[in-house]
């Protein structure tokens, strides 16, 4: 199974529109990251979680040939807002692309996105879904693995972290109750979200993260979702543990 990092931004992305701050002016490429996704494939499957306003572009230097399907963590544009750019997908693979997200999700997609959610009068350049419900605790298969919903808090916000084998994907987190933690030990890989040092009201900041990461005791972690308030790449990585990593914009790893 391959995972590979398309965005490991926050919602602004970095660099910040009209920011002077040092690490939206670096001219390291691993500063430089667009809103959180990643896309995992495994034998002939291949699947994205979350979409935001960054997808073409992602999907262009990915090389991404097919979408089985998309799955939403939750429905903040930062990872909804580039569901119209399936259309491509949905024109070369001649059927609906089925997306998973939690009830609430989809009713909001469906509000926001209406031409690509009815069936009927429909624009004939529009795509289509198959909308697909997601209920914590029930474990679904795609491509004849087992994808197990992890429900976390994003500040009142629900959200759904996905578990793929010894892969967890984890974003938008700030609080997970005890139940949910037991969904995630024992993984090879764990990917979780990482604002910054200073503490935030609906995201892990980097003790957060580096708490949970040794409650959970990962083989490795990938920190994603990161603000250019975290610092430069290479001068936060020197400070991580061993098995901690700063993920950035088109890393691959192999699980």
């Amino acid at each position: 199974m391959q995972i590979y990092f398309l965005g490991t931004g926050t919602s602004q992305g970095i660099p910040v529109i009209g920011s002077s701050h040092s690490v939206c002016l670096s001219n390291d490429a691993k500063d430089k990251r667009l809103r959180v996704s990643v896309w995992i494939t495994w034998d002939e499957n291949s699947i994205v979680i979350d979409c935001g306003p960054d997808f073409r572009q992602q999907m262009l230097v990915s090389g991404c040939q097919k979408l089985d399907a998309l799955l939403f963590t939750h429905e903040h544009a930062d990872h909804t807002a580039g569901l119209d750019d399936i259309r491509p997908f949905y024109f070369k693979q001649s059927k609906p692309i089925p997306v998973y997200g939690h009830r609430d999700v989809l009713e909001n997609l469906a509000v926001r996105f209406d031409y690509i959610f009815k069936t009927e009068n429909k624009y004939p350049g529009a795509p289509s879904v198959e909308p697909i419900e997601v209920i914590n605790d029930i474990p679904f298969l795609l491509g004849g693995k087992e994808i197990i919903p992890i429900n976390v808090n994003h500040g009142g916000t629900q959200v759904f972290g996905y578990r793929v084998d010894d892969f967890v994907y984890l974003t938008d987190v700030k609080s997970i109750d005890d139940v949910e933690v037991e969904k995630v030990k024992n993984a090879k890989v764990l990917v979780i979200n990482c604002l910054r040092e200073e503490e935030h009201h609906s995201h892990f900041n980097l003790q957060d993260a580096l708490d949970f990461i040794h409650l959970v005791q990962p083989t490795k972690a990938y920190l994603t979702h990161i603000s250019h308030l975290l610092g430069f790449h290479e001068e936060v990585q020197k400070r991580l543990p061993a098995n901690v990593f700063l993920a950035y914009d088109n890393l691959k790893i192999t699980i």
